[in-house]
């Protein structure tokens, strides 16, 4: 089976919970996943039940930096050095190991925030293995990504409870 790219965006919920729901359908199904996140600290209840699916491989950067608009221009410098030797980390695993589908959560933020050149991106996607699904997420994906997916789906954000104020809530947004 030839491994297709899914591009998962907009500023809806709804984006890693997508890429979580295939996860689970290719573990399901017996095959090995590698679910990756940038710019997010793993604390999300769906990383605790990843990490108990046979199958599926919970990989994470260990040091945590915030959000990018938050940091100051070292911050900035010293979370792209560790996101780009993190999704270095990310492509030799892919390589090493029989993955079937990767999930590269929020990578597309990562992309437009600087922290991770999308050139390298779109590289490891045309080299990669042929029978390897990739899953991007983010928002404000760029026109050689949405060119480059075989899935493009666009989550909207019609109402929210953050609108309102209402920060948040464990079980239901993280």
């Amino acid at each position: 089976m030839k491994g297709l790219v899914h591009l998962y965006e907009g500023d809806g919920k709804g984006k890693t919970t997508a890429a979580v729901g295939l996860s689970i359908r290719f573990a399901g199904h017996g095959k090995k996943v590698l679910f990756t996140q940038f710019l997010k600290d793993g604390s999300s209840g769906e990383i605790s039940v990843l990490e108990q699916v046979d199958g599926i491989t919970v990989f994470s950067l260990k040091q945590k930096f915030g959000f990018t608009f938050c940091m100051t221009t070292d911050e900035k410098k010293e979370a792209g050095e560790a996101y780009r030797k993190y999704f270095d980390e990310i492509v030799k695993k892919v390589a090493e190991e029989d993955f079937e589908l990767l999930v590269l959560d929020e990578v597309i933020d990562a992309c437009n925030s600087g922290i991770l050149p999308e050139e390298k991106l779109l590289e490891f996607l045309k080299n990669r293995k042929e029978t390897l699904e990739v899953v991007l997420t983010g928002r404000n994906p760029s026109e050689k990504l949405t060119e480059y997916a075989d899935y493009y789906t666009k989550l909207q954000k019609i109402k929210h409870p953050f609108d309102k104020g209402i920060a948040a809530r464990m079980g239901s947004e993280r």
